[in-house]
């Protein structure tokens, strides 16, 4: 490799009207489904075609036909159903007038909000294998139609079985365990089949950091290391099997704007991370909170065959970094893994993780994937 290679976390901007579908989805209001289906093949086609024009060399589907990252799943498997309101974590109660500001932000926006999700109330498992099928060759199809050869790879994404135990609450399962299994049993299914399709398959992770200032706020540190031990173990169960070199796993704090500094630290979790039977890691170092942490890895090492993709533009500020930010980013990063050819050019987190709760406009979004281009180019000018 004589180059630094771009990619980013998955979600991309959605159409409005493909947003106003899945917010009245969601609200129970009657819906056209052979509309919404439609729109997101053809906002698929669309994106794949963007990021292609971008110069984006591992292009995602955008998640265009979700309505967020985790929430999918209940249109895929069975248990699901009802409500509950899911907490938004300690650091909010810290910070009440921008909690309200926050919240008054949020009010009118036609979005879909994951902070209500549904909550397991029978046995879970995934049911629905041909939407999973539909959206990788409605992907595959996209790819073909711009010229799979004008990429180097593509990857589909799925979330892991922690962030779906935290965010839709268990009321079915005698312990937190027993759901955690049957979680990476269904998820098996999505995370073999992309794999199937020849994509690299990226476990969308939160869980694994986002959860300490949310479900473990309160706790020792301890505990919540333990439960992240658990998750990987779950993990790697689901991946039994799986080429580890087709496997990235993304983890991040939340993808939202806030001050974060409740957040755990990267080195606290970096060893049980490190566990995973996964070929990349993803990690935000963009953003103002963990930029720093990237020094992390020269004391806690990757595995020689595994790889680093460096979230080097912030996915919750309008700011377009300048591409020479974006390439001293990334030479720190190659300085701290050891070797440039073991690091790749990525974002914190997703676009838009749920529809229509992006906080980046279209427009500087791809302006960002072009500083993010030009950034990289640069690095690898410098580094090879």
């Amino acid at each position: 490799m004589s180059r630094i290679l771009v990619t980013h976390a998955g979600s991309l901007p959605r159409p409005k009207r493909l947003v106003q579908l899945y917010a009245w989805r969601v609200d129970g209001k009657p819906i056209d489904e052979a509309e919404l289906n439609a729109l997101g093949d053809a906002a698929t086609r669309d994106i794949v075609a963007r990021q292609r024009d971008v110069g984006i060399d591992i292009p995602s589907d955008g998640e265009q036909v979700r309505e967020g990252f985790f929430l999918y799943v209940q249109r895929r498997m069975s248990g699901f159903g009802g409500h509950w309101q899911r907490p938004s974590g300690r650091e909010l109660s810290a910070y009440p007038e921008f909690a309200k500001a926050r919240q008054e932000m949020l009010q009118g926006r036609v979005a879909v909000s994951n902070f209500a999700p549904p909550m397991a109330i029978g046995p879970v498992a995934h049911t629905n294998p041909a939407a999973n099928e539909a959206e990788l060759t409605t992907f595959e199809a996209a790819l073909d139609a711009v010229g799979r050869e004008r990429f180097s790879d593509a990857f589909m994404t799925a979330p892991s079985p922690g962030i779906l135990a935290m965010a839709l609450k268990n009321d079915f399962y005698p312990d937190d365990d027993s759901y955690l299994t049957a979680l990476a049993e269904a998820m098996r299914v999505e995370y073999r089949a992309a794999i199937k399709h020849g994509l690299m398959l990226q476990i969308d992770a939160p869980d694994l950091a986002l959860e300490r200032h949310v479900s473990f706020a309160d706790r020792p540190i301890g505990e919540f290391v333990a439960f992240v031990d658990r998750v990987i173990a779950a993990i790697n169960r689901a991946l039994d099997g799986l080429p580890r070199d087709r496997v990235r796993l993304h983890v991040c704090w939340g993808n939202y704007e806030s001050p974060h500094d409740q957040d755990v630290a990267l080195a606290a979790i970096l060893p049980s991370l490190l566990q995973a039977r996964v070929g990349t890691f993803m990690l935000p170092f963009a953003n103002p909170r963990h930029q720093h942490e990237i020094k992390v890895f020269k004391d806690i090492p990757l595995a020689p065959d595994q790889t680093l993709i460096v979230g080097a533009i912030d996915t919750q500020t309008a700011y377009v970094e300048h591409p020479e930010v974006v390439a001293e980013r990334l030479e720190r990063a190659a300085e701290a893994v050891g070797d440039p050819a073991r690091i790749q050019a990525g974002t914190d987190c997703g676009f838009d993780t749920s529809a229509g709760m992006g906080r980046v406009t279209p427009d500087v979004v791809w302006a960002k994937f072009r500083a993010l281009r030009e950034g990289a180019d640069l690095a690898s000018k410098r580094l090879f």
